[in-house]
């Protein structure tokens, strides 16, 4: 049975590196797209609302619409009413039929007041909701014209992007394969810590990239010796050195 290569500290430091160099470069691609995506979404929940609202006052509308037909209706009725029971008072046999029949008309000359009276109401009404639907119509346009930018925006850095990312996602996945559990938990939860993403850095002028703190001559000495892995005591992340770095930087930018 052949024996499992024993991976050394250099070659996991270079598969660390590689690693950081993909997930930086997937960060970028998508701080580029940055907010664009919820933007979107945001807007397209804008906008189903103010659909809605829209469909329900031109439902009000037309109930209201519906309403002013039934008031005309009865309007009719009661003129109608008042000419038949005119009709009858020439009929009449006494005074008490008379005024009867006065008191129907009388009622029915109320009833087409009140109906005349919710008529002006109800066009009250509709007036005022087709103002709030014209402003609304108005705030919906200039969101979908809004909407459509971004759209074409996010579309645009999308396409330019999207192979690209999808090559360094596999990338990622495949080089986070090479690196062991443990080594690769303690990048991730470093990683996932530090704001700018970066779990691995190189050394900048006697200091791990990123940070002022000067790292002493005798630990940089180790760190280019790849012998451990080294561990800032002040950020917390893995270190490599400059040489390492540069290396693994062309390797990447070439695979790409």
């Amino acid at each position: 049975m052949a024996k499992k290569k024993e991976v050394s500290v250099e070659e996991k430091l270079r598969a660390l590196y590689d690693l950081q160099l993909i997930d930086s470069r997937i960060d970028e691609i998508r701080n580029v797209r940055g907010e664009l995506p919820l933007e979107v979404e945001d807007l397209e929940d804008e906008i189903t609302g103010l659909n809605n609202r829209l469909s329900n006052l031109a439902e009000d509308v037309t109930n209201l619409e519906t309403d002013i037909n039934n008031k005309k209706l009865a309007i009719e009725e009661s003129k109608s009413l008042m000419k038949k029971y005119e009709e009858q008072q020439k009929k009449v046999r006494n005074n008490r039929e008379f005024d009867s029949l006065s008191k129907e008309m009388e009622f029915q000359e109320l009833e087409i007041e009140l109906s005349e009276k919710r008529i002006k109401e109800f066009y009250a009404k509709i007036e005022h909701k087709k103002e709030v639907i014209a402003t609304a119509q108005e705030k919906l346009d200039k969101l979908n014209t809004h909407l459509g930018h971004k759209k074409s925006e996010l579309d645009a850095i999308l396409q330019e992007t999207e192979k690209e990312e999808k090559l360094l996602q596999e990338k990622s996945e495949e080089y986070s394969q090479s690196i062991d559990a443990h080594l690769l938990k303690a990048y991730t939860r470093i990683r996932n810590k530090v704001k700018n993403g970066l779990a691995v850095v190189s050394i900048d002028k006697g200091a791990a990239g990123g940070s002022f703190f000067t790292i002493p001559p005798q630990v940089q000495l180790e760190i280019a010796n790849r012998k451990k892995i080294t561990i800032d005591e002040y950020s917390g992340r893995i270190l490599v050195d400059a040489a390492l770095a540069a290396e693994e930087k062309e390797k990447i930018d070439n695979l790409f």
